[in-house]
């Protein structure tokens, strides 16, 4: 008897040995076809992990990975008491569920239940097998396998990653989304129930196919966790009462092309959590379509809202028609190089200040200039005159800007800016030059935005975030002082067509904004920020073709304005911020720039009121290449008397002493005549020797008389024709002026040709090089 106990433990034992050498062999021969690590779906999301963008494996299937923490306790209490009670307790296999449907399938002759386990499932899932013993029986080798291998909440991770859910839809989460419209950490009993029961027959009990059959299914489900006392009758009986909605499965896209841009960086993450605002990115997205049915065809924009305090995007919208062929949907504008036009003017401006050059009302002159070989216009080809620095920020006037950095150095600015990560691309060859503020090269809209939030972060720009991940990089581009007095200009700059006394602007949000419009009408800019965001819009063609009469102030602007209007706010958006200690005011006085002195009223012209830095009120900047006179104060002697103007030598009863304020020669044209007086010297005094102050040469305009009218030949329909000459400035070029527009230039006496198309009053001004000038006035009849 013992011998036969012997023999029979030894059998026993062979035979275990021989078992698990063969499974060992088994095991190494057919090893468990786990999905790639590297491999699979990747999705994209926002914030609050709602899906932006999935992007599906190499066989099409959509799926959203997910942790066993990231999915409703509600859903796995339905999965397991649904489909495996026993989950945690068998190997891989349940002998009594296989033994209850090997009977029901001798009773009715056809398969009634499989009896399979959570296990088997995932084991068919990576391996499928046909519906017969023999994949029966490999569905259960492999069981075994996964059971050695990983542990039960590997498994039921797996399960939960790729059990089958109708279409190319796999995974709880990617569920979830498409039916409905939520995460798998936040279902109801009766949505856990619905996606606990999918698996079995994904095809037949499809929601957005057969609602009916999808809830009768659901119910089964539900029945099942009452009866089983998993949950209560009461949640249960309420659970029924959910309808089961029909939703059209449809792959999310959502800043479609920032999605791809992560995941073109991470090719390998399956999941990547980005910065976006998923309600606002939706909002923002169906804001830009509309608007750009009303543009030309073939537009695209881009739209980059930017949380200034974290340098987060809430928003970005890299084509305004992702996946438009016409339109070049494709290309993400965001980050595409473009001609930034005047975008970059408020940071000369700050730069201005902080070196001292400026204060906010520091007289400027917006005449017809030479930069040796560069001449720049305005946008309108008309010119302003005297204008202070603010004013020529807000009007964007062009001439200012290029005498601005001419002053500052392009090199210097370009690399100020290129430290605080806003680089300007120039064509290869080319040296940094005075077209840069005028949009002479190339900026991207995601480094403008972050450099503008520098306006609202005490004059640190930083790189914009698009993942929390993202490190935060900050650098100084301004003082504090100079980024808060360029704000305060730009937030002075009323929205077109809006009026303080006749809107309340109490609850809009105080915007600090600039346009820009690159050369031939290929970009047009907006860029606005408020205590909280700073919003960029760009519109144009991604092939740079033009978009002629679109331009920033009317194209980009409405769209930032409905952008910044439909972002959150508070009370606080609509508060100035107070200034910082090293900002405070001061009476300036025109045309010298210096503070107010009461001592000599007559050299205050007119009266400023600025924002200063430091302390220090910079002197109007001097004349370039003046032959004449420089804008300065003036000491003369005079006769008491007579009030004219005495040479060294001239000797009379009683002399006293002058000073005059004189204006730049380039602003005389645009001068009322009081100032002109006011700013002009006395005559000499009769027998006195000449001073040499005369220098200031006088030209006049030949060929009509100042208050003249003229028309068009009676049957005409030419426009009536002027020909002109100055006189008196030998070997000048002299610029000639039609209502403050420049029109044409000539050599001394040379003559001008003009045909007036409009009727009406017209000045015409002759501006010589030296600053000599002469201004008549004609009228126009027909």
């Amino acid at each position: 008897m013992r011998a036969h106990f012997v023999r029979w433990v030894k059998c026993v034992g062979i035979c275990v040995a021989v078992i698990l050498v063969l499974a060992f062999v088994l095991d190494r021969l057919f090893p468990l076809p786990l999905p790639d690590a590297n491999g699979g779906s990747t999705v994209v999301l926002a914030r609050d992990g709602t899906p932006l963008r999935a992007f599906p494996d190499i066989d099409g299937a959509w799926r959203y990975p997910v942790t066993l923490e990231e999915v409703s306790p509600l859903y796995l209490q339905a999965l397991l008491t649904y489909e495996d009670r026993w989950f945690y307790r068998h190997p891989g296999v349940n002998p009594v569920a296989l033994a209850r449907a090997f009977a029901q399938l001798v009773r009715h002759d056809h398969i009634v239940s499989g009896g399979s386990t959570l296990t088997m499932q995932v084991a068919r899932i990576l391996d499928p097998q046909p519906r017969s013993v023999g994949g029966k029986l490999r569905q259960i080798l492999r069981a075994f396998q996964l059971e050695a291998h990983l542990s039960k909440r590997e498994i039921l991770t797996l399960y939960l990653n790729h059990a089958p859910f109708g279409g190319t839809i796999e995974g709880v989460e990617a569920a979830s989304w498409a039916y409905l419209g939520k995460p798998a950490s936040r279902l109801s009993h009766a949505e856990a129930a619905l996606l606990a029961v999918l698996p079995q027959s994904p095809t037949r009990l499809r929601p957005d196919r057969d609602p009916q059959a999808a809830r009768g299914a659901r119910d089964k489900v539900l029945a099942r966790m009452a009866a089983l006392h998993v949950w209560s009758v009461a949640s249960v009986r309420d659970a029924r009462i959910e309808s089961v909605a029909a939703r059209e499965l449809q792959s999310p896209l959502h800043a479609a092309l920032l999605a791809e841009r992560l995941h073109e960086a991470q090719p390998h993450a399956r999941r990547i959590t980005t910065t976006i605002d998923a309600d606002l990115q939706r909002a923002l997205e169906a804001r830009v379509a509309d608007y750009l049915g009303h543009l030309p065809a073939r537009t695209s924009a881009a739209l980059l809202v930017v949380d200034n305090a974290t340098l987060e995007a809430r928003a970005y919208i890299g084509s305004g028609a992702f996946g438009d062929e016409a339109r070049l949907g494709h290309v993400d504008m965001v980050r595409a190089w473009r001609s930034p036009g005047s975008t970059l003017k408020p940071f000369l401006y700050g730069l201005a200040l902080d070196d001292g050059l400026i204060d906010s009302e520091s007289l400027l002159v917006d005449a017809p200039q030479s930069f040796g070989t560069y001449r720049p216009g305005n946008f309108d080809m008309a010119f302003a005159g005297p204008v202070a620095a603010a004013d020529a920020l807000r009007q964007s006037l062009n001439v200012p800007a290029v005498d601005l950095l001419d002053r500052v150095g392009p090199s210097r600015f370009m690399a100020r800016l290129a430290n605080a990560g806003l680089t300007i691309r120039l064509p290869r060859g080319v040296e940094p030059n005075l077209s840069i503020i005028l949009g002479g090269g190339g900026a991207r809209l995601e480094d403008l935005a972050g450099a503008y939030t520098a306006f609202h972060r005490g004059g640190v720009a930083g790189r914009v975030r698009f993942t929390p991940g993202d490190p935060v990089v900050d650098r100084r581009v301004l003082s504090d002082g100079a980024a808060w007095i360029v704000r305060a200009i730009l937030e002075d700059h009323p929205r077109p067509g809006y009026r303080l006394d006749t809107f309340d602007p109490g609850s809009r949000p105080r915007v600090a904004w600039k346009t820009g419009t690159s050369y031939g009408y290929r970009d047009a800019w907006a860029i606005g920020t408020t205590r909280r965001y700073t919003v960029g819009v760009w519109i144009g063609r991604p092939d740079g073709t033009p978009l002629p009469g679109q331009y920033g102030a009317v194209t980009a602007l409405p769209l930032m304005f409905e952008a910044i209007d439909g972002l959150p706010r508070n009370v606080l958006a609509a508060t100035p911020e107070p200034p910082p200690r090293s900002v405070t005011q001061a009476d300036v006085c025109w045309p010298l720039g210096l503070a107010f002195d009461p001592k000599h009223p007559d050299l205050c012209q007119q009266k400023h009121t600025a924002w200063i830095l430091n302390g220090v009120i910079p002197p109007t900047l001097p004349e370039r290449d003046a032959t004449v006179w420089s804008a300065g104060r003036v000491q003369v002697r005079v006769d008491a008397r007579t009030g004219h103007r005495l040479s060294p030598g001239c000797e009379v009863v009683q002399g006293t002493t002058l000073d005059v304020a004189r204006w730049p020669a380039l602003a005389y044209p645009w001068l009322a005549p009081d100032l002109r007086r006011a700013s002009s010297l006395p005559p000499l005094q009769t027998g006195c020797a000449a001073d040499g102050m005369e220098a200031l040469q006088s030209i006049r305009i030949d060929g009509i008389a100042d208050g003249a009218a003229i028309a068009r030949a009676p049957n005409s329909d030419k426009p009536a024709t002027l020909r002109l000459r100055a006189l008196g400035a030998e070997h000048q070029r002299i610029l000639w002026l039609v209502n403050g527009r420049l029109q044409g230039q000539t050599l001394a006496a040379q003559p001008f040709e003009h045909a007036f198309a409009d009727s009406g009053a017209q000045t015409i001004t002759a501006l010589a090089a030296s600053g000599a000038w002469a201004q008549l006035q004609i009228r126009v009849l027909r």
